[in-house]
């Protein structure tokens, strides 16, 4: 028989607002229809999002397109404002990390890949990884430690367009998880992002934010046999636990 955790808390930690609808949508839909809390939560607050607003205003707008594409799912939006293309490792952003970690005490955290396409990207996951392993700690935040709070499932979103940026090739995950029942949710998710979509549909004269996330889906997809999936690594360092949460859901290693 599955034990599976009683605190049910699913936490994402992504660079820029669109990341998690463009990675994880279609199995966050899935937790929250399970009844899970969901966050989604940025680092970077997509101030370098626009060729013709200033980085307050499409700040601004960004935020507002993250909160209400996370209120699709009953989501809550988190942002920690750092800027665009400079997302680091640091004391300071890691202090922002921890304690947003404390406060939401999450179950289960999807972020970034050790590999990406930029470098915001990958400083996010360093951060994620840190945090997933500190924020139990008494002493490692001054915010109270909620009842449960323990080391979480931690899983890696597969990279842009699903290939290792220095090889070329297609990441290998560990683990799949069928969204095909959810897409046309997840799509409506990514288009609450319309300054982006826009933006891509003006510079491409196509929709290719819409298309390409489709694309990325279908490809893992026919790796397992249905029409659209989502990739993730499950990380298995010591002490992290060890199975596999996503699949022993979704049944779907």
């Amino acid at each position: 028989m599955i034990e599976l955790p009683q605190r049910r808390v699913a936490l994402t930690l992504l660079a820029h607002p669109d990341d998690a609808e463009m990675f994880c949508a279609g199995t966050l839909i899935r937790l929250a229809d399970a009844d899970w809390e969901v966050h989604i939560a940025t680092v970077a607050a997509g101030d370098c999002g626009s060729t013709t607003l200033p980085p307050h205003e499409i700040a601004a707008l960004r935020k507002r397109e993250a909160i209400t594409a996370a209120g699709k799912i009953n989501a809550v939006y988190h942002c920690l404002d750092e800027p665009d293309i400079e997302v680091v490792f640091d004391k300071a952003t890691n202090r922002k990390v921890v304690d947003l970690f404390r406060r939401v005490a999450p179950t289960l955290v999807l972020t970034h890949p050790r590999h990406d396409y930029m470098l915001d990207h990958e400083q996010v996951h360093l951060l994620a990884r840190a945090a997933s392993f500190s924020y139990p700690i008494p002493n490692a935040s001054t915010l109270t430690l909620i009842p449960g709070s323990a080391i979480p499932w931690l899983y890696y979103c597969d990279p842009v367009e699903g290939r290792d940026p220095y090889t070329g090739k297609l990441a290998t995950p560990t683990t799949y998880v069928d969204i095909s029942s959810q897409l046309d949710r997840k799509v409506e998710m990514l288009a609450c992002h319309a300054s982006q979509r826009d933006w891509l549909r003006a510079h491409h004269g196509m929709d290719e934010y819409i298309d390409a996330m489709k694309r990325n889906g279908g490809e893992r997809g026919r790796q397992k046999g249905v029409a659209y999936a989502e990739a993730f690594v499950h990380h298995r360092g010591h002490p992290f636990p060890q199975s596999d949460l996503l699949a022993q859901l979704f049944g779907e290693a």
